[in-house]
Parts: C-alpha cells; structure tokens; sequence
C-alpha cells in the first residue's frame, strides 16, 4: 500500500511512535528530498537504510505510475520535508493515480504546520481554510485577497520571510488596517514565535525584517448586518457619484457579501420611472 507519513515540522522529539517504526522497516521511501529524509533517519538513530526515491513538483506527474506500481507490489512510504505530504508539498497526484489504480492508501498522522499555526493564533478554530502560499507578485496577492475579503473563516497562509512585509501591506489595503492578524514563525523551534496585531501593525513590523517559517493566521471577515434594499441604496449613491451600475454592484456585492445579481437587478428597478 502507499503510506503518507507525516514528519517533525522542526522539532525532531515531535516524532511520532509509528513513524518510528516504519522508518525502521521500510525498505521503499519516496521523498521529496531524499538529503532531507537522510538527515531525518540520523537524528533519529534509524539504522535502516531503504531504497530512497525523488518525489517533487517538478517528477511527481512523470513517476506516479512507477510509484503506483511499487505501492501495489509492497509497501510506500511518503514523506514530505515537513508536515503531512500533500499539503502544500507533492503527494497528491501520486495519491490520486494510486486510488484510481485500485492500491490501498493509508496515513500516519501527525504534525502539521497548518492546524499547529492555527491552534497557537488564538483566533476561531471551529471553522477555518487553508489557503496555501500566497501569490509572489503584488498583482496576483491583492486578486487574492480581493476573493477572500468577505470569507468568514480564519484562514492559514503559507509565506516567505523575504515577502512578509509586502503581503501584509496588501492584506491591510483589501482587508482593512485593523482586520485581526497572527504571524506564526518557527513553529515547534527554539525561537518560535506568535505575533499578534493588526494587519497595519504587522506590517509595519515585518518591514523591519523576519526570518524563519512564516504562517500568516487572518481572522475571517465579521458578518455585516445590511439587508438588500440598504445595498441597492449603496450602489444607487455610487451611480450618482458616476461609477457605472454593474460596477457599482460589484463593488457593494464585494463590500457586503450580498448577491450582485441581486443589487444590480435591484438598482436597475429603482431607476425605472
């Protein structure tokens, strides 16, 4: 079968017992860094030396096949660098090629930056998205968050120290200055920290510089209590103002999370004689 086994997001203790184990009996390892999962069997004093094969972004399309065949033969361990394999990292064309080829998959679970960074932030947890890593090019980010302003979950975010300050700016100028925000770095690491503030805080803080691991914690967007006929009058004044009527209503269907059809059939009624 294909076994994906989660691994120490930084702190090797976080080990789990059944890892352990399948590290010590594995004769097959797709890796998607074999140096890493190297580095990982000596610090955890595993004399077992299996077979180790490439798994990354760039093979995993080409291998899957290959790798499906080994599962179906015996067992495949699948680790990523860090957390659960598929998040974020490769393993999920390969998990998919196995089931439909008919070979049994099965999880060790364990640690996950994800759920780890959302515990720490102490914003909501019972209901949240994982949004991955953000775009790296200012246009892409700010699309991005334009999609999400009116989402009401916390979200996860993956993203590098070196574009912190920049996201966070972006975020501050689509969610609002004051939208409640968690910087969680160095997860399960000497220096872990968990920054909390607002989105013009942070980045006014992350502009000073940050290193390590970044998760980016948001609060999810507060329910606004308008009803339709409050956002048609919206998108009425900004017609008056000269902006164009479908414009208008996607711009307060964005702001409120009311239906566009709704407000721009609405507007277009009241402006009927």
């Amino acid at each position: 079968m294909l076994i994906l086994a989660a691994t120490p997001i930084g702190n090797l203790k976080d080990a789990s017992l059944r890892l352990i184990e399948m590290l010590e009996a594995a004769e097959v390892i797709a890796a998607e860094d074999t140096r890493v999962t190297v580095k990982l069997l000596r610090g955890l004093g595993i004399l077992n030396r299996p077979r180790l094969l490439p798994l990354h972004e760039h093979n995993e399309r080409e291998k899957a096949a290959e790798l499906v065949e080994l599962a179906r033969e015996g067992d495949l361990l699948l680790l990523s660098d860090a957390g659960m394999p598929t998040v974020s990292d490769p393993g999920y064309l390969l998990v998919s090629a196995a089931i439909q080829a008919g070979v049994d998959v099965t999880v060790l679970p364990g640690p996950s930056a994800v759920v780890t960074a959302l515990a720490l932030s102490g914003l909501p947890t019972d209901r949240f998205s994982f949004e991955g890593f953000l775009p790296r090019k200012h246009g892409d980010r700010v699309s991005t968050f334009r999609m999400l302003v009116r989402e009401p979950r916390t979200m996860v975010f993956f993203e590098s120290p070196n574009r912190l300050a920049d996201s966070l700016t972006d975020l501050a100028s689509v969610f609002g200055a004051d939208r409640r925000v968690v910087v969680v770095r160095e997860l399960t690491k000497l220096f872990e920290e968990a920054k909390r503030g607002t989105a013009a805080e942070l980045a006014e803080w992350a502009a000073g510089g940050v290193r390590g691991e970044i998760c980016l914690v948001v609060a999810g967007a507060e329910a606004l209590a308008i009803d339709i006929g409050t956002g048609i009058a919206q998108v009425l004044e900004l017609v008056s103002d000269g902006r164009r009527l479908k414009d208008a209503a996607s711009d307060i269907a964005e702001a409120t999370g009311l239906s566009k059809r709704d407000l721009y059939e609405g507007a277009l009624a009241a402006r009927r004689p």
